[in-house]
């Protein structure tokens, strides 16, 4: 009897360890430390490549706790592991850093930003991608099912990422965001994208996102947009409980 209980005792904590964000630590090739937490699927299987998720979180969660972005979204992630198990990565962007490189005008809301990629990179951004890169490299994540998402900043961030590294991902879903129209291209256009904005948004305009979706739709890419009417930047809460989402990314393949 000891022995059988013993052994339900130590299945609980397997799959409690599974089924959680776990914290870790890595630094990049220029010296940037960068916490992050890490959702491993149920089940994980040394040796096998698995999707992976990078997601980025908004400018109200910075800091160095590493675990207040996690407030946003993180029991979808961990509910789409039955149906898509996978390595979702949620990074921690520094105190007083971006994950996006344009200027920002904190005076007055919405946000008056200026995007510009010529910008020099943030250092958080790129020890996260690097961060992604080196679970491809170690293959522990499969190159070609590789998404981006985020939220607000994050969102940002997610439009930067794919600018930059347009190889690297297989789909990516900006909430609430903007980015450098200049910046993307034919390269930028393969990807597939879903974006997301509220369309009172008093925080970060909506016209960011208006615009990225027509220059997305001139260049003649997979995007879709979708605009809650009446919803404010919180519009993230109606994203998680989107019919789709975000199911949606693990259909593409690089």
């Amino acid at each position: 009897m000891k022995k059988f209980s013993l052994s339900l005792l130590l299945l609980f904590f397997v799959y409690h360890a599974q089924s959680q964000f776990l914290a870790r630590e890595f630094t990049d090739s220029q010296g940037t430390k960068l916490n992050y937490r890490i959702l491993y699927p149920d089940n994980y299987e040394e040796g096998k490549k698995y999707p992976l998720v990078l997601f980025l979180h908004g400018a109200g969660e910075r800091g160095d706790d590493n675990e207040s972005q996690l407030k946003h979204g993180s029991q979808v992630f961990i509910d789409l592991q039955k149906e898509h198990p996978s390595i979702i990565i949620a990074p921690q962007c520094p105190k007083e850093g971006y994950w996006a490189s344009g200027k920002f005008s904190r005076n007055k809301y919405p946000l008056d930003i200026d995007f510009n990629y010529s910008y020099e990179e943030k250092e958080a951004l790129h020890a996260a991608v690097e961060l992604v890169k080196s679970f491809v490299k170690e293959k522990k994540a499969d190159k070609k099912r590789v998404y981006i998402t985020g939220l607000s900043m994050g969102g940002m961030g997610t439009f930067e990422a794919v600018g930059r590294y347009p190889k690297l991902f297989a789909a990516a879903m900006p909430i609430c965001g903007g980015g450098d129209l200049n910046a993307y291209g034919k390269k930028q256009a393969k990807i597939p994208f879903w974006i997301f904005h509220g369309d009172v948004d008093g925080v970060v305009p909506v016209q960011n996102s208006r615009d990225m979706y027509n220059r997305l739709q001139e260049l003649g890419a997979n995007v879709k947009y979708t605009e809650y009417p009446g919803v404010n930047h919180n519009s993230w809460d109606n994203v998680f409980v989107e019919k789709g989402y975000p199911q949606w990314l693990f259909q593409f393949k690089k």
